[in-house]
């Protein structure tokens, strides 16, 4: 399994992506720059990782959506190759017409960066086929603009399509006020498109996947990359 990370000037989090693919397939992800106007054909998982692309300005994620690299990424989604993006990755995703809705300014007004459990909404997806229905893992969130957003029709076919990857809940799966971090419309902390090819979501799994993070909650949503690669190739 050949996996991509795309890098943008700002974003911080390579290494972390780098280190849980090359955990888990056991190869070195090939790295993509933002101004680069292909993507190899062998890829089989394209990942956006976090960070702060162009410095968040204009709007997170804004800049980064009309980047030459944006392009073969959108041919990429469309042949069905799996794209995820974690945070400012999940903002250039939306700002790029990948994902629908979008990422706001925190309900505070703040910058939030602490532990919070996430509800598997779908587990039919490439991303999340190692879980159960209903499972709570606890990961941790770093953003300003994380609050999704999306109009009452925007919302009814995420849910009718089975599009929700992730609410925010408490420890015990309830999903309610006192959960939800930013203020995400109906406390959606993931997403995917319609053919469940592309998902991103704001909280940061890969800083919960080895024992030197103190937690390995989010590893399973990267076993379940291969998983269902294997599962694809079988």
């Amino acid at each position: 399994m050949q996996t991509a990370v795309i890098s943008f000037p700002g974003i911080n989090r390579e290494k972390e992506a780098i280190d849980i693919l090359t955990d888990v397939t056991g190869k070195k992800p090939i790295i993509i720059w933002y101004n680069d106007t292909d993507i190899p054909t062998n890829i089989d998982l394209i990942m956006l990782p976090g960070g702060f692309s162009y410095g968040d300005y204009l709007r997170a994620g804004a800049m980064a959506s009309v980047a030459p690299i944006i392009a073969p990424l959108r041919q990429m989604a469309l042949r069905g190759v799996p794209v995820l993006g974690i945070c400012n990755g999940f903002q250039i995703l939306c700002e790029a017409g990948l994902l629908h809705g979008a990422l706001s300014r925190n309900i505070g007004l703040k910058f939030i960066c602490k532990y919070v459990h996430l509800r598997i909404e779908n587990n039919q997806s490439p991303f999340t086929c190692d879980f159960q229905a209903g499972d709570v893992i606890k990961v941790p969130v770093a953003h300003m603009d994380g609050r999704y957003i999306a109009d009452t029709d925007m919302l009814k076919k995420l849910h009718d399509n089975n599009q929700i990857l992730f609410k925010y809940c408490d420890e015990y799966g309830t999903v309610s006020d006192a959960g939800n971090p930013n203020g995400s419309d109906e406390n959606i902390a993931g997403i995917l498109n319609e053919k469940s090819s592309v998902g991103g979501w704001m909280p940061h799994p890969e800083n919960a996947v080895f024992p030197y993070q103190h937690s390995l909650q989010g590893r399973k949503i990267f076993t379940s990359l291969l998983t269902n690669f294997l599962n694809k190739c079988h």
